[in-house]
């Protein structure tokens, strides 16, 4: 059913572009729909790019601590870009807000395919970064005000699945262009996405403004964003190649000392005017506070050992990246399974059991990774990422249920910036941290094992004459060019050995940080809905 012309509701605005009419009872589900389709491609672009960084490593030919800031750039300006989405949508109206983020999104997609160095690649990301930070808040407090508080749950359930399926089809979607294309088409792909995206908003939403006109905190935008800059930099750049003076060089502990002083000044300005960029007050209420403190933590694990899988899987089991991104499919599936059925059980019951329950099962499958070696099956891989699929399906449905329960409808859109903020900050922390752990301890896996061969010993003696056999039987040559393939050879698996060894421990360090949410978790309040004849019975 079509409505044509505006008409004003209580600060509401239709647009004069036809559109869905916003009393018919499917209106809030054609909504859903249309920012399913922006959630779908701001995921999709923070996972296809990981099956991507092998070949973008080869072809710049840059090294792990370059290539990690191509996924952190969108990560962090994403991050930076979240708490300005509800200032952007409360002056310009939602719809606009969001279309303004689908074509920002659109032409940084564009560009990024275009891209000639590794350098032009990380600037084209922040444009995408900048795009998809308007998406993810804007889209989810317009589906949180279009649904009743009884219907959230399953609502969000279902925006869940856009996730959920760009965490499934984008690592193999991703792959399968890459090993038949180029990288570069993982970016053209978003570009007719993005234009059918446009053209759905334009058509279905209808405009929406709030009352309130409040200024724009500038100095609380300049302040976050040096803090959140620096402090990704210096955690980035602590091991790179070209900082030879390591962490405690002038550079890295010049950009510790700027964060700082963002962060004080942050504080400072945030707590002591009256419209902040991003209103910390809100984490006064508990449930919400602790809530964005276990998304936070679990954005550190969950996106830092995404980070890691494909590296693995490519690098280390040498797979092509269609065949890393496979892996990933179940996992979308399970995690769009399960999400509407935990936003139900969310509405329904105490929200805190399936998540609690989703933070171990994820916990348990970094845990299982710890084990995987140079020989590992896809099968051992796969059972690791069922528990994955299955425990993100029910996390983050539940603690938005509660996070957002006993927000004001007139600040959902501060609250829903803030609340996907923290998850974000968490994944630039955790993609930062892992990535840098994950040098490290390479290196120091690399030193360790070197140690231990010693070239007089009969062992290695033995090793290098059966390698240079091998190496004369498979590909010819004289005793002495064997012998130097035999040496090439075992220096190679060595430091394959210490490269798996690496990610044998960030999965450790992510399963210690996934399952420490759970102890915030039980400390959330959960006041049961009042059904006709029952008392309301509060759930601690």
């Amino acid at each position: 059913m079509l409505g044509l012309g505006k008409k004003s509701m209580r600060g509401r605005v239709v647009n004069s572009i036809p559109s869905l009419h916003h009393e018919h009872s499917t209106y809030k589900w054609w909504v859903l729909a249309n920012v399913m389709i922006g959630t779908f491609m701001a995921v999709l672009d923070a996972t296809i790019v990981d099956v991507a960084l092998a070949k973008i490593m080869a072809t710049f030919g840059i090294s792990i601590d370059q290539v990690k800031w191509v996924a952190t750039a969108y990560l962090l300006v994403l991050a930076v870009m979240l708490p300005t989405s509800g200032w952007i949508a409360d002056h310009i109206g939602y719809k606009r807000t969001y279309t303004l983020a689908l074509s920002l999104f659109t032409v940084g997609s564009l560009l990024c395919s275009l891209a000639w160095n590794e350098t032009a690649l990380i600037l084209f990301r922040i444009i995408q970064g900048a795009g998809a930070g308007l998406l993810m808040p804007v889209g989810m407090a317009i589906v949180t005000r279009e649904f009743p508080p009884e219907k959230r749950g399953v609502a969000l359930g279902f925006w869940s699945i856009a996730a959920a399926a760009s965490v499934s089809l984008g690592p193999m979607l991703g792959g399968y262009l890459i090993d038949n294309f180029a990288w570069h088409s993982i970016f053209d792909i978003n570009v007719p996405i993005g234009i059918v995206g446009i053209f759905a908003t334009l058509i279905i939403q209808r405009e929406y403004k709030t009352k309130k006109k409040e200024p724009f905190d500038i100095a609380g935008f300049i302040s976050v964003s040096a803090f959140l800059s620096f402090l990704l930099i210096a955690l980035s750049d602590g091991d790179a190649a070209w900082n030879t003076g390591g962490w405690t060089s002038g550079f890295i502990l010049s950009c510790f000392a700027l964060s700082f002083i963002g962060l004080v000044f942050f504080l400072i300005i945030d707590l002591s005017i009256k419209h902040p960029l991003i209103d910390l007050r809100l984490l006064k209420n508990f449930n919400f506070g602790m809530a964005n403190l276990v998304l936070f933590v679990f954005g550190m694990g969950m996106f830092g050992s995404t980070f890691i899988l494909p590296l693995y899987v490519q690098n280390g089991l040498g797979r092509t990246a269609f065949q890393a991104g496979s892996l990933f499919l179940p996992i979308g599936i399970l995690q769009g399974i399960m999400s509407p059925i935990a936003g139900n059980f969310a509405d329904k019951i105490n929200p805190k059991i399936p998540a609690i329950i989703g933070i171990t099962l994820l916990a348990l499958s970094l845990f299982i990774n710890r084990y995987l070696s140079l020989f590992s099956e896809t099968s051992s891989i796969m059972v690791s990422l069922y528990l994955r699929g299955i425990g993100m399906g029910m996390i983050f449905t539940p603690l938005s249920t509660i996070a957002l329960s006993d927000i004001p409808r007139d600040r959902m859109a501060q609250a829903s910036g803030l609340y996907n903020v923290l998850r974000q900050i968490g994944g630039s922390f955790g993609v930062a941290i892992m990535g840098t752990l994950l040098t490290d301890r390479t290196i120091f896996h690399t030193s360790s094992y070197g140690e231990v061969i010693n070239k007089y010993s009969p062992v290695t003696k033995n090793v290098l004459m059966g390698l240079a056999r091998f190496s004369q039987q498979a590909v010819g040559g004289n005793a002495a060019v064997s012998a130097a393939r035999a040496n090439a050879l075992m220096v190679y698996n060595l430091s394959q050995q210490a490269f798996v060894s690496s990610v044998d421990d960030d999965f450790f360090i992510a399963s210690l940080i996934t399952i420490a949410c759970v102890i915030p978790i039980l400390f959330l309040r959960y006041k049961k809905k009042k059904r006709p004849g029952e008392k309301i019975v509060t759930l601690e």
